[in-house]
């Protein structure tokens, strides 16, 4: 069986329930404890309209295949539970697949599941244990079973009981499982491989926000570092595209082509001082250019934070980012990312103001590290011995997680393997996208192709739309990819991104390049069309 032709063979296969899609019929094979909120079956190209109230995933998925559409309650702890849902397909390929979340988001994400549908999965998501808005952890306050549901309890117990329910249903285990998911999901892919290694046969693991104790506080940081915005050092949100195009002039040329894509910002020797305002302007908002002070504004945001005996904290925006600064930079306040962790997560309380921040903060998230979220078990030497494969990738135009924590995350797994004798290559590999934003799309002034039916991805594309239309292959999409390299043994060198002349449409393709695993990068070959990946190959630079 090629992996090149899977959508044809899932459709070949089929499967037959054990038993009907009711709740009365799931009840029957759940521990007593477990509740069946609902069990209905949809017919082929049917919507599966989002239940009311669930805040973080509103999105109706659309055009799906014939399934069972189930959600389970089950309880974690003497105060709280979790719930998830369950899209069992009638053409079953055999396989299981979650999907992850967003933030502090609490709430099933049909949507990416349906998208897990379309190639014939078996698919769950939890609701992490509670209900919110991606940006809000109000709920967190002086509730520590429900941090730690969130942190890691709920997916990880949803999993376990997800897998039993799908085998009960098709009166057979699955024959592989994979999760997909991206920043907070991306974190929760890293938690499963570290402390449940048997969880998952192949990971896809995007822009992870694994490093919760310090990337909640940077989220605010880099706010503080814009405020007030009375201040003589504040940029305003007008001047982020004024930036994002002085840092394209400059770092554009990098890979051997002018063709608005920065493929690799690190090797980018950026002078901010070109966009200093001349003599007669003392004010950066009245025209194209950046006052002294703003300018010191600029460096900040580009470069790390460090904080006594040059421990880094975290690292910085990337060159190329600003586009995207909008979230956490941009606004009057810092984002409730940060504020919102320390308040309700570290437990300092509502009244508690961003303007009394200071390094103290960083030694309690540390020590408290809310729902043990962080993902820094470095050692993931079970999840190698085990046979799991994991693929790792960030946008470097990503202006809501650092890409830069990425590279930090992984060296510290190679310092810790390595000396080991267990090499990366074989089994972890990380993909670093030139113009990818944070999980989807990319920077208007860029254009780069950024599309590889990575998680969250296909909703851009539309509410039915999964894998790579015209590119359905293990070439174009990471799914697929993960699939080749589990159950095929071959290894991803180079996924080809794609980015549509219009992306809704997704009809005609303006331009493909091949995504080069780390430490590659694709260059220009110096001949052909260069929006054509045939032309691009990928090149060690280190």
């Amino acid at each position: 069986m090629r992996i090149s032709n899977w959508l044809q063979y899932t459709t070949a296969i089929g499967a037959a329930s054990a038993f009907e899609c009711s709740p009365s019929a799931f009840i029957e094979v759940l521990p007593s404890n477990a509740t069946v909120t609902f069990a209905y079956p949809l017919s082929d190209n049917s919507t599966f309209q989002v239940p009311a109230g669930n805040l973080p995933y509103r999105v109706s998925p659309t055009g799906l295949r014939a399934l069972c559409a189930v959600e389970i309650r089950q309880p974690s702890s003497g105060n709280s539970s979790y719930s998830f849902g369950l899209f069992l397909p009638a053409e079953w390929n055999g396989r299981f697949l979650a999907v992850g979340n967003g933030g502090f988001g609490g709430g099933i994400n049909w949507a990416d599941m349906g998208v897990g549908v379309g190639y014939g999965f078996a698919t769950i998501s939890t609701d992490t244990g509670h209900n919110s808005s991606a940006l809000d952890a109000s709920w967190a306050y002086n509730a520590p079973e429900k941090v730690e549901d969130w942190g890691y309890r709920a997916l990880h117990g949803s999993i376990v009981l997800a897998k039993e329910v799908v085998s009960a249903y098709y009166g057979k285990d699955s024959a592989y499982s994979y999760y997909s998911g991206c920043s907070t999901g991306g974190r929760q892919g890293f938690k499963e491989a570290q402390e449940f290694p048997d969880d998952f046969d192949g990971i896809v693991a995007g822009a992870p926000a694994w490093w919760t104790t310090h990337l909640q506080l940077w989220n605010m940081k880099v706010g503080i570092d814009n405020l007030p915005q009375d201040a003589p050092h504040h940029i305003p949100r007008e001047l982020f595209p004024v930036i994002a195009d002085e840092v394209l002039k400059q770092c554009d040329p990098q890979d051997g082509v002018v063709d608005t894509v920065i493929s690799d910002p690190t090797r980018c020797n950026f002078n901010p001082e070109a966009l200093l305002c001349p003599a007669n302007v003392t004010n950066g908002t009245a025209g194209s250019c950046l006052t002294v002070p703003q300018i010191g504004t600029l460096y900040r945001l580009h470069n790390p934070w460090y904080e006594a005996n040059q421990t880094l904290i975290f690292p910085p925006f990337e060159l190329g980012s600003e586009a995207e600064w909008d979230l956490l930079v941009g606004g009057p306040e810092p984002a409730t990312l940060g504020t919102d962790y320390v308040k309700y997560m570290l437990g300092e309380g509502p009244e508690w103001r961003w303007q009394d921040f200071n390094a103290s903060v960083i030694a309690l998230s540390d020590r408290i590290n809310p729902g043990n979220a962080t993902a820094d078990n470095f050692d993931l030497s079970p999840f190698y011995e085990k046979g799991g494969k994991l693929l790792h990738y960030h946008g470097l135009s990503d202006g809501s997680i650092a890409t830069g924590a990425s590279l930090y995350l992984y060296n510290q797994i190679l310092k810790t393997l390595e000396p080991n004798g267990i090499e990366l290559d074989p089994w972890y590999r990380m993909f670093l996208v030139p113009g990818l934003q944070h999980c989807v799309g990319t920077p208007s002034n860029m254009n780069a192709p950024w599309y590889f039916a990575g998680p969250n991805q296909a909703r851009r594309l539309g509410t039915s739309a999964y894998s790579v239309p015209g590119f359905s292959d293990a070439q174009h999409d990471v799914l697929l990819a993960m699939m080749a390299w589990v159950e095929n043994g071959t290894a991803p060198d180079q996924i080809i991104a794609t980015k549509w002349e219009n992306d809704t449409l997704h009809d005609t393709v303006e331009r493909q390049r091949p995504i080069c695993a780390y430490p590659k990068q694709a260059m220009y070959s110096g001949e052909g069309d260069e929006d054509e990946a045939e032309n691009w190959r990928c090149e060690s630079l280190y």
